[in-house]
């Protein structure tokens, strides 16, 4: 933008429009008297015009810009009008208004304005010859054209270099797809050469032009914008398009996410559910597992109860054979203390009964022994031999 201010700086500080009439556009005629050649002019101005205003917008936010289409430019004065003018396809004027005093321009009168256009586009009908024609003004103004039967005036390609000083002048030729674009440096147009991507750049506006085919059948060449990184510079009713695609991409995916977060909440749930379901499950294996380990501690107990019942009745049997031992053995030994009572009653009885016979047997044998010493005494006697004597 500021690049612009100071190339309408320059502009209006050595411009050399000097009328011997002080005409405005609103007394002048608004085109040149020539019919627009084919359909397809008016449709390309539209479509250049429509995509370059977002950029134009950006480089004047104060709006003061004008575009104008098949509309002329006043650059001398003349009889009639009209040949003191040309009527470029397209051109664009950079820091003037686009209504004067509330009215739209008829055509811009380079003496009231002061600042050129900074780009004119001429859409070719013919071999090219008009709108590459550099002659300069006849010196007889009255001196006839011979291919026109008209008076000869200056070509359109000098005007816009040496009366006007357009600073970028564009030659389309729609018939072949070809675009030639010139670039004034010091006082004469300059062929610029495309770049890379073919488009022809305009720095001082950040954008560059070029041709490109429709999808039509067969298609069609359309002379058009792109920005300074090659992007195409969109028409109105490409970036509807663009935005209807984008809010229906956007709506989309919109109810994608809408669908996605449905699905995930669902899933959410879904697994919140599995989860819940797990849990119970784990809590169910848990209790059963915990039952699992009661019945078990309860049979255990219950073995272990068993157990110790069997233990006790083994230990009241035992205790009851051990009593039934006891009994015995106190019956055996209350048996053998009889049979030993009875032993030795018996032989306490055999022992009297010995005693009794040592007895007998003493009184036998003393018996024996009177008896003896009777009949020895009897013996002795009857020996004569007196006993007491002896004794």
């Amino acid at each position: 933008m500021d690049t612009i201010k100071k190339f309408v700086k320059k502009a209006t500080s050595t411009h050399s429009y000097t009328p011997k009439i002080d005409l405005d556009h609103t007394q002048l005629p608004e085109s040149d008297g020539t019919f627009v050649k084919n359909f397809q002019e008016h449709p390309q101005s539209l479509v250049l015009t429509s995509s370059i205003t977002p950029i134009l917008e950006k480089l004047h936010p104060d709006g003061r810009y004008c575009i104008g289409q098949d509309s002329g430019i006043y650059w001398k004065v003349t009889k009639p009008p009209e040949k003191g003018a040309e009527a470029p396809d397209w051109f664009y004027v950079p820091n003037v208004p686009p209504l004067l005093k509330g009215k739209y321009r008829r055509s811009y009168v380079m003496w009231k304005e002061l600042v050129p256009p900074l780009l004119a586009i001429e859409f070719v009908s013919g071999n090219g010859s008009e709108e590459r024609d550099d002659s300069p003004p006849p010196e007889d103004p009255n001196e006839i054209d011979p291919k026109t039967g008209e008076k000869k005036k200056a070509g359109k390609f000098w005007v816009y270099e040496q009366a006007v000083k357009i600073p970028y002048y564009a030659i389309y030729e729609e018939s072949i797809a070809a675009v030639e674009v010139y670039h004034l440096v010091n006082g004469r147009y300059q062929l610029i050469k495309p770049n890379k991507r073919g488009h022809f750049s305009i720095p001082i506006m950040g954008i560059e032009l070029g041709i490109q085919y429709d999808q039509k059948d067969p298609p069609t060449p359309w002379l058009r914008f792109w920005d300074g990184d090659g992007n195409l510079l969109l028409t109105g009713d490409e970036r509807a398009v663009v935005e209807m695609q984008a809010r229906l991409q956007a709506e989309v995916e919109r109810s994608l996410e809408q669908k996605a977060r449905q699905e995930a909440e669902a899933a959410q749930k879904q697994a919140e559910a599995i989860a819940d379901q797990a849990n119970l499950i784990a809590e169910q294996e848990r209790n059963e597992k915990i039952q699992e380990r009661i019945a078990k501690e309860q049979a255990e107990a219950i073995a272990d109860r068993a157990n110790l019942e069997k233990q006790e009745a083994e230990a009241i049997a035992e205790h009851e054979r051990n009593e039934k031992l006891q009994e015995r053995l106190a019956k055996e030994q209350a048996e053998a203390i009889a049979e030993q009572a009875n032993l030795e009653k018996q032989q306490a009885e055999a022992i009297a009964d010995r005693a009794n016979l040592e007895k007998q047997q003493a009184e036998i044998a003393q018996q024996l022994a009177e008896q003896k010493a009777q009949r020895l005494a009897e013996m002795l006697k009857a020996l004569g031999i007196n006993t007491d004597e002896i004794l």
